[in-house]
């Protein structure tokens, strides 16, 4: 068993996960949600559970979720709600919590999505320019807690998120006309996302960034039109042409912390349950 205390600071889809994972570990583990209903879910898995929320500006300094050796922040911006703005502040606030109470190490949860279209292969750890506003917001909060100076901290930046109940093929089946079908995806799987969170815990692998992305880039119309198949739903049709891509490069943290990727080839992972 292990005396080390990690609070996971938004427990959804991932960090439900890969809170469920570390408790087995033999970490005690503590989980926040916004929604009161869900406090008696993470409560059954053994997971302490704590209603917080960091859209308002209220003190939540004081909270014993702060009381934890390491801290996992994996609450990306909302989607479609104007958060990109607001969102530095709210990892500020975060981060200061986290300086008030007894924190000692962050993994910040990323995404590749700082990165910009750049239509081609990134280099290492290159500097991202981002093209988007949630880019944008994502690398300024990146910048943040990067910033602290009295706690170790890692980003790892996932590529895009696949895993049960996150099946590719409903993004696109039966559509026709996509465009850009040539372009590489940037992918993970949600067992990749657990196993690399579980092995930067266990090696202390703190005061890095990685970007955290399957070595197999097929291209949208082969990744999507196969997920389809599997799934038995109407295949989508793509435009074969190549206007704007990235392929995110995803050795790093495979180097660093001798990982390999449980995924390296979609077509021989892939099956229903797995999408």
């Amino acid at each position: 068993m292990h005396n080390k205390s990690i609070s996971i600071l938004g427990c959804g889809w991932y960090g439900f996960a890969v809170a469920k994972r570390l408790l087995s570990d033999g970490y005690n583990v503590k989980g926040s949600t916004t929604t009161e209903a869900k406090l008696a879910v993470l409560e059954q898995e053994g997971i302490e559970p704590f209603l917080l929320d960091f859209d308002s500006e209220e003190n939540q300094s004081e909270s014993p979720f702060f009381e934890s050796d390491i801290l996992i922040i994996s609450l990306p911006p909302k989607r479609h709600s104007g958060e990109h703005n607001e969102y530095p502040e709210k990892i500020r606030r975060i981060v200061e919590a986290a300086q008030s109470g007894k924190v000692q190490k962050i993994l910040m949860i990323s995404s590749t999505s700082v990165y910009g279209e750049i239509n081609r292969e990134t280099e290492g750890l290159e500097i991202p320019i981002p093209d988007t506003e949630s880019g944008l917001a994502i690398l300024a909060a990146e910048q943040i807690v990067q910033s602290i100076q009295n706690i170790r901290s890692t980003i790892l930046r996932f590529g895009g998120l696949i895993g049960p109940g996150r099946n590719l093929a409903k993004f696109f089946a039966g559509k026709k006309d996509i465009a850009n079908g040539l372009a590489p995806v940037n992918l993970i799987h949600l067992e990749d996302c657990i196993k690399l969170t579980q092995h930067i815990i266990a090696a202390d692998a703190f005061g890095y960034v990685f970007n955290a992305c399957s070595p197999d880039h097929p291209t949208r119309m082969d990744m999507y039109t196969m997920a389809s198949e599997i799934s038995g739903l109407e295949k989508p049709h793509f435009i074969q042409e190549l206007i704007t891509w990235k392929l995110i490069d995803g050795n790093e943290v495979s180097k660093k912390l001798n990982y390999k990727y449980l995924v390296n080839n979609w077509s021989e992972f892939l099956s229903p349950d797995k999408l």
